[in-house]
């Protein structure tokens, strides 16, 4: 039974990612669409920033993510590249964690 779910689970994965290149130049979404589909990709990263970066239930993030996140966003408001903003952010917080700022 787990292989089964596996092969269909590949078989579905591989059909997927044909389905692109192929159907590429047969289906044009209208001009809305790829407008409301762009502006969908920003509501569910900044959703995914919100619920990742403010503290849920009891427990307090401190300071040291709501800084690295900080740091990520403005260098992403200059246009830096992403593998700079991700380790920026990345190493605002573990600096700030390892002089002692929770």
């Amino acid at each position: 039974m787990l292989a089964a779910g596996i092969v269909a689970l590949a078989a579905g994965t591989y059909a997927f990612r044909w389905a692109g290149p192929a159907l590429r130049d047969r289906v044009r979404p209208p001009a809305r669409v790829v407008r409301l589909l762009e502006i969908a990709a920003v509501v569910l990263l900044a959703a995914l920033v919100a619920v990742t970066t403010l503290p849920l239930g009891t427990t307090s993030l401190g300071f040291a993510v709501p800084a690295g996140v900080l740091v990520g966003g403005v260098l992403a408001w200059f246009h830096r590249p992403i593998l700079v903003v991700i380790v920026a952010a990345a190493a605002t917080t573990a600096l700030l964690r390892l002089i002692g700022v929770s």
